[in-house]
């Protein structure tokens, strides 16, 4: 089972995944119309608990008196992805606070999918909650052999695009309709090896000199532009 915490995280689950609630502790009290709404979505698997349990349950972070067992999330297949039109890939990136931001982001400027190259394993717990829950409606694939995705995305016709510091200014790209967004950890930016294979490499230009944005904040930056022009 997964580990939820947090009051607003919680709620997002209850009201639109309420089946994968398995177990739900409560440390402070709630009303009765939302202590009746989950003692229905778990058939009454309500436990109370102290805070000091509940601290433990969340490993120590803000649970806000919501904590819940969870069925598993797991990742989605590359072949639920491949259709669409525009795909964020994240390569090399492991800070779980900026994956979940990124999610957020693709899901709200429309993306079909994530994925996660580079890397073998990702915790997909603690990006529930750095998404806000967003990862839900989000599909996201680990494909860990980042050069083996790029071809593969180049044989279904998607065109690569990478963000670097150094590339062609977004304000002048015409983008194409089936696209993936690809973009590189902080420190390191896109892995050398795969970077040669992309089509393009992009960039924000900035106002004033400095060394890069965040990350999640120069991939919101690039989707809104693929997304509004």
């Amino acid at each position: 089972m997964m580990i939820i915490y947090g009051k607003q995280l919680f709620l997002h689950v209850l009201r639109n995944y309420s089946t994968r609630l398995k177990m739900v502790y409560l440390s402070k009290k709630c009303d009765n119309k939302l202590f009746l709404a989950i003692a229905h979505a778990t058939n009454n698997k309500i436990v109370r608990v102290d805070n000091q349990k509940a601290q433990s349950l969340a490993r120590g972070g803000n649970h806000q008196g919501f904590i819940a067992e969870i069925e598993p999330l797991k990742y989605s297949e590359f072949s639920i992805v491949k259709n669409g039109n525009f795909l964020v890939v994240l390569n090399e990136l492991t800070d779980v606070g900026n994956i979940g931001a990124i999610v957020r982001t693709a899901y709200a400027f429309g993306a079909d999918g994530l994925i996660v190259s580079g890397i073998k394993t990702l915790n997909l717990e603690a990006i529930i909650r750095t998404s806000s829950g967003a990862i839900f409606e989000l599909p996201v694939v680990l494909y860990p052999n980042a050069l083996d995705m790029a071809h593969e995305l180049r044989q279904i016709g998607f065109s690569l695009y990478g963000a670097d510091m150094h590339g062609e200014s977004i304000t002048k790209i015409k983008f194409d309709k089936k696209l993936a967004l690809v973009v590189g950890s902080e420190g390191e930016g896109i892995n050398k090896n795969l970077k040669i294979k992309l089509d393009k490499i992009i960039s924000i230009k900035m106002a004033r000199v400095f060394d890069s944005l965040n990350v999640n904040a120069a991939t919101a930056i690039i989707c809104n532009r693929i997304a509004n022009g």
